[in-house]
């Protein structure tokens, strides 16, 4: 039991760190950077390599949509130039929150994200 609250207390850890990241970095320049730390302490914890790019992609894509630099935040600002930037951070909070749920449905059932891959390759 132990064990399986450090993996998943690092693992939150982890995401955490992805969120931060990805509220001033840009979404390849971070995969670039922390894969090559962040995948054999995955793989060490026992989770799957495939499962975790999934979650990695979501944790991404919220920061990226993260107060307070948010860069894809300013890509819709410049696209409606005429809604305050305020308004754009309040209406990105639904798909904050919908990824959210989605990553922590991935994080209590896997196997969500490994049904496909797994029929694929036979395991």
């Amino acid at each position: 039991m132990r064990g399986y609250v450090v993996a998943i207390a690092v693992l939150l850890v982890i995401i955490a760190v992805y969120i931060v990241l990805g509220t001033f970095m840009e979404g390849f320049a971070m995969m670039v950077l922390t894969v090559p730390i962040v995948l054999p302490i995955i793989t060490t914890l026992g989770y799957d390599p495939i499962w975790f790019g999934i979650i990695m992609f979501l944790v991404l894509e919220m920061g990226l949509i993260s107060p307070p630099v948010g860069l894809n935040v300013f890509v819709v600002k410049g696209v409606a130039p005429h809604v305050p930037l305020g308004q754009v951070y309040w209406g990105i909070l639904p798909f904050w929150l919908a990824m959210a749920v989605c990553v922590a449905l991935l994080i209590m059932f896997p196997d969500l994200a490994l049904f496909m891959p797994d029929t694929m390759m036979g395991r």
